[in-house]
């Protein structure tokens, strides 16, 4: 004679990004919640609900407590449990406690995802976060593009010296802080100029430079072919002009931009376009710098890192003549 044993049942811990639309769940979700005999959630306001009422899904307003849930699935039952955004601490812990003291008859635990996040879905947290910052915070509330424009030149600078230093995770900050820039401006622009015109969003921004990549990398995107880094160059450039119908080689290069770093991309322009312009003459060292700066470029040279690079060696030798005199 055999003893059958009792069935146990399943609990099914379903989990649903809130980056991802809802509604938008994976197929295996679906067919768990249209075959579980229970599905339960403790949010009322839960973004996945009008979805699955609409598929014909019963959800029952309830927040067990993970006793209950065991009880629940005693006779073989499949309960599953719609956890919120944040996921649903005490109900987790409460059933690792369960099937910790060995002497629980425990139904089969599932942890199901509903929904995963996509790379770059975090960018949609950010998002948020600067538009609730926006309207709450008192000095976020009041910046503008201008007022801003200084933070966005700092933190560029940031960036570039945690990249010449090789720290990684000053790069990862850096880079965070660089991107918080777009966003905000992207925040501010949502509101348009002070007559409410010419707004844009951040997704605006965004399919900007989506359309752009794709126009100047026709050898990615398109039919054309790119077998070397000077034959992408030469694409990009050619599309560049197509698009700005520029009237001179020198158009679009900043020139409150660093003294060094204008003068190398001035000469860059002028060798790309095949320009042999000589040096103005002139005295002082303003003329001898720009001369260096010229030198630099043409010898694949960046100047202004070149002389960041120099800096850093005066720096320390500052920092050791202040050792020595302490000593």
């Amino acid at each position: 004679m055999t003893t059958d044993t009792p069935a146990t049942g399943r609990v099914v811990l379903l989990t649903a990004s809130h980056r991802v639309a809802p509604g938008l769940l994976s197929w295996p979700a679906w067919q768990t919640l249209r075959t579980a005999d229970r599905v339960l959630c403790a949010d009322a306001s839960h973004p996945q609900l009008p979805y699955l009422r609409e598929a014909g899904v019963t959800v029952e307003h309830a927040s067990p407590a993970a006793r209950e849930l065991v009880d629940a699935c005693a006779q073989g039952a499949t309960v599953v449990v719609l956890t919120s955004g944040e996921g649903d601490r005490k109900l987790t812990d409460g059933l690792a406690r369960l099937a910790g003291s060995g002497r629980e008859s425990m139904p089969d635990l599932e942890l199901l995802p509903g929904s995963y996040d996509l790379p770059g879905a975090r960018l949609l947290d950010l998002v948020q976060i600067m538009d609730r910052i926006r309207r709450e915070c008192p000095w976020s509330a009041g910046q503008t593009h201008h007022g801003l424009a200084k933070y966005a030149i700092e933190e560029a600078y940031e960036l570039v010296e945690a990249i010449e230093e090789g720290d990684r995770d000053e790069l990862r900050e850096e880079l965070g802080d660089v991107l918080l820039q777009v966003v905000f401006h992207s925040r501010i622009a949502e509101e348009g100029d002070p007559d409410g015109e010419g707004a844009f969003s951040v997704d605006d921004v965004a399919g900007t430079i989506v359309e752009k990549l794709i126009h100047r990398h026709p050898h990615v995107f398109g039919d054309e072919s790119a077998k070397t880094p000077e034959e992408v160059k030469a694409h990009w450039l050619r599309m560049k002009a197509v698009e700005k119908q520029r009237d001179s080689v020198t158009d679009g290069v900043p020139l409150g931009q660093p003294g060094l770093a204008l003068a190398a991309k001035l000469a860059s322009r002028a060798r790309t376009a095949g320009l042999a312009v000589p040096l103005p003459s002139g005295s002082g060292v303003g003329y001898e710098l720009l001369a260096l700066a010229v030198a630099a470029e043409e010898a694949g040279v960046d100047p202004e890192a070149a002389l960041r690079a120099a800096g850093r060696a005066y720096r320390d030798a500052i920092r050791a003549a202040e050792g020595a005199g302490d000593a």
